[in-house]
C-alpha cells in the first residue's frame, strides 16, 4: 500500500505511559528510524480521554479526535496504534474499522488479540492491511517475532514463561522478605509495581491472555481463551515458599503451552521450579519465555516485560515492519490456515504435586493419610513433618510421583474432610522443565 511512498501518518489512540512512550522515540528517533525503514514516520493524528492532562510531550502538531474510531478514516492515516486497552469497546471498534480501510494496525492490547485475534487478522488479509502486536506480550522481549519468524523452521512441542512483572515483583519479595502476599501486595501497590485493582494481573487473567497468543502462533492455532485453565497466585503463602526452598524449588507463576499427542495443553499457575532451571533465576519486575523446538532445541528469552520504555520499543518496532512492508501473517500463517485447536482432556492432564496439610498431631494421621493416596492410585515420592504437638497442629508436606490432575483434585477433597486436618490443603504443581 506504502511502497514507494516516503512517509506514513501514524495516528496514536490512548495516550498514556506507553503511548507518551512511542510519540518520544518517533520524536527523538526520527532520521535514526526512517534511515533503517527507508520510510519517515509522521505522527498525525492522537486520541485520549482526557485533552486537557499534562503528559510531558508537545501534542499541537497533531490532530486530536475525540472519538479514537474516527482517525481510522483520515486521509493522512495510514496506520493506527491503539494503547487504550480492553477486549472490547473502543479498541475493538477502532481495529474493525481501521483494518476494513485497509489501513495497518498495530496494538499491545493482549486482550484485544485473546479474544478477537483471529477476526482481526482475517480483515487484515482480506483488506490488505498488516496487524502487529508483539507489544502485547512480554513488552521489550521480541518474542512473536522470535515465534513467527526467528524459529519458522521448527516444529515447537512446548513454551512455557514469566509473563506477568507484577506477580513475578510479589513472588521474588515474598521469597526473599519471609512476608505474606497481602503485606508485599499493598506494599507492590504503593509504589506503583500493582494496580489499585490488581484483580487480572494476580489472578492470573494477564498471563493467560499472553499465553493463548504465544500459542497460536507456536502452534498455527486460532487463540483460544475458551480452554485454558488460570489460577492465580493469591493463596500463595510464605510458608510454602520456604518449603519450596528446602525441597529445591522455586515458586513462580508460569503461562504453559503444550503439543501433545491428545490436543493443546495451555494453563496458567503458580508452581514449584527448579532451582536450577532457566526459569527460577528470573526475578522482579522481569519477564522469561522458554520455547522448546524439535531442530533448535531449548531456546531462552528474557528481559523488561512492561513499562514505558520496553512496551513503547516493541510498538515502534512493529511500525518499522509496516515501514517496510512487512505483511507476514500476524500468527504466523496465514489467517485462512489457523486451526481450530482441539484441547487437551482433563481427564488426562497429569503432572507432579506439592501437597501441604495442617494436621492435629496424633497416632494413625499418617496412616489415614497415605490411605487417601493410595485410593486415588496417587504415590509419595518425598515426604516432610515439621513442627511440635500444640494446638495449632503440625504440618506434612510430600511430593507426589506422577498422577492424573483429576485424581489430585479429589485426593484434596478426600484429605480436607479427614478430622485431623486443620485447614484446606494447599497443592501446587512442580513443573520439571
Amino acid at each position: 500500500m506504502h511502497k514507494g511512498n516516503k512517509k506514513i501518518g501514524v495516528a496514536i489512540a490512548g495516550l498514556g505511559t506507553v503511548g507518551v512512550g512511542v510519540i518520544k522515540i518517533l520524536e527523538e528517533h526520527k532520521a535514526l528510524l526512517a534511515d533503517r525503514s527507508g520510510v519517515t514516520l509522521e505522527i498525525v493524528a492522537v486520541s485520549a480521554r482526557e485533552r486537557a492532562k499534562k503528559r510531558g510531550v508537545n501534542l499541537t502538531n497533531y490532530s486530536w479526535c475525540d472519538n479514537a474510531v474516527d482517525m481510522a478514516s483520515l486521509d493522512t492515516v495510514g496506520v493506527v496504534v491503539e494503547l487504550i486497552g480492553g477486549s472490547d469497546g473502543p479498541a475493538y471498534a477502532l481495529a474493525k474499522e481501521t483494518l476494513k480501510r485497509g489501513k495497518h494496525f498495530i496494538t499491545a492490547n493482549k486482550a484485544l488479540i485473546a479474544t478477537h485475534g483471529t477476526e482481526l487478522a482475517l480483515l487484515a488479509e482480506e483488506n490488505g492491511g498488516i496487524l502487529r502486536f508483539e507489544a502485547a506480550v512480554a513488552g521489550g522481549i521480541p518474542i512473536i517475532k522470535v515465534l513467527s519468524e526467528g524459529l519458522v523452521a521448527n516444529r515447537v512441542s512446548g513454551l512455557y514463561g514469566i509473563l506477568n512483572g507484577t506477580c513475578n515483583y510479589i513472588l521474588t519479595r515474598m521469597e526473599r522478605e519471609g512476608l505474606n502476599f497481602d503485606v508485599i501486595l499493598k506494599d507492590a501497590q504503593e509504589i506503583g509495581y500493582a494496580e489499585a485493582d490488581p484483580t487480572f494481573d494476580i489472578d492470573g487473567i494477564d498471563t493467560a491472555h499472553k499465553t493463548v497468543i504465544l500459542a497460536a502462533i507456536a502452534f498455527g492455532c486460532k487463540p483460544d481463551l475458551d480452554n485454558i485453565s488460570i489460577d492465580g497466585i493469591r493463596n500463595i503463602s510464605s510458608i510454602d515458599i520456604e518449603y519450596a526452598r528446602e525441597l529445591g524449588y522455586r515458586i513462580k507463576l508460569l503461562g504453559v503451552a503444550r503439543q501433545t499427542e491428545n490436543g493443546i495443553e495451555q494453563r496458567v499457575h503458580p508452581c514449584m521450579v527448579a532451582i536450577n532451571s532457566p526459569i527460577a533465576d528470573i526475578h522482579e519486575a522481569i519477564n522469561a519465555v522458554v520455547v522448546e523446538c524439535d531442530y533448535v532445541g531449548q531456546t531462552v528469552y528474557e528481559g523488561p516485560g512492561a513499562g514505558e520504555g520496553p512496551t513503547a520499543s516493541a510498538v515502534v518496532a512493529d511500525l518499522l515492519d509496516v515501514a517496510r512492508g512487512s505483511a507476514t501473517p500476524a500468527f504466523g500463517v496465514l489467517a485462512t490456515k489457523l486451526k481450530t485447536p482441539v484441547p487437551m482432556p482433563y481427564s488426562e492432564q497429569k503432572g507432579r504435586f506439592y501437597i501441604r496439610l495442617r494436621v492435629e498431631d496424633q497416632p494413625g494421621v499418617i496412616a489415614d493419610i497415605t490411605a487417601v493416596l493410595r485410593d486415588e492410585d496417587v504415590s509419595i515420592d518425598s515426604f516432610l513433618q515439621r513442627g511440635e504437638a500444640s494446638a495449632g497442629g503440625v504440618y506434612v508436606v510430600f511430593t507426589t510421583h506422577r498422577a492424573l490432575e483429576s485424581a489430585m483434585k479429589k485426593t484434596i477433597v478426600k484429605l480436607q474432610e479427614l478430622p485431623f486436618v486443620l485447614e484446606i490443603p494447599a497443592m501446587l504443581s512442580i513443573e520439571h522443565l
